[in-house]
């Protein structure tokens, strides 16, 4: 590993949770199963929970979002899982066997708790954070970092790949969202 830490963004850069949630919205989702995630608590899950156009679903394992977000899938909604980064290790099974193996198209935010701020995750001094990338590439899964506002004009496009390809897709949180 690279002693040097690989920098993809200004340290002082900003994310804000209330043009995220104008993302999901654009994309047209209109459900969102979360999972306590302290990376995006304040500036976007309780945001998400207190708004009255997106469905907001609490689940206490991520494994449900999966589901969930899979049968959404079946009815022609389109829905978000919101989870942390070491819930997606946890639930690696059903992304495999839902999202990949039966090609759903599973949309994933995935907060990347304690990930330093700038730095690319396979930079991090964190093995947990270091690893993702890599696993979700082995397993086929499309992701995008979502580190600063200028990363925000991904998350449609991501959302509407994975419904037209029926493919799942993770957007990677790489820093706490700004409160609106």
């Amino acid at each position: 590993m690279n002693d040097a830490p690989d920098l993809i963004a200004p340290v002082d850069a900003e994310l804000h949770g209330a043009a995220i949630i104008a993302a999901i919205k654009q994309a047209n989702v209109g459900t969102v199963v979360t999972v306590p995630d302290r990376t995006t608590a304040a500036g976007l899950l309780r945001p998400i929970a207190a708004d009255v156009e997106l469905r907001h679903v609490r689940v206490s394992e991520e494994d449900e979002t999966i589901a969930i977000c899979a049968a959404l899938s079946y009815a022609d909604q389109r829905a978000l899982a919101l989870f942390q980064y070491t819930g997606l290790l946890d639930s690696i099974n059903a992304v495999r066997g839902v999202a990949v193996e039966y090609q759903m198209p599973i949309c994933m935010m995935v907060g990347l708790l304690s990930k330093e701020p700038g730095v690319a995750p396979t930079a991090s001094k964190h093995y947990g954070l270091r690893i993702i990338e890599p696993i979700l590439d082995v397993m086929g899964v499309d992701h995008t970092l979502i580190e600063t506002d200028d990363d925000i004009p991904k998350i449609v496009p991501a959302i509407d790949k994975a419904y037209e390809t029926s493919r799942p897709v993770v957007m990677l949180i790489g820093r706490m969202p700004i409160a609106p």
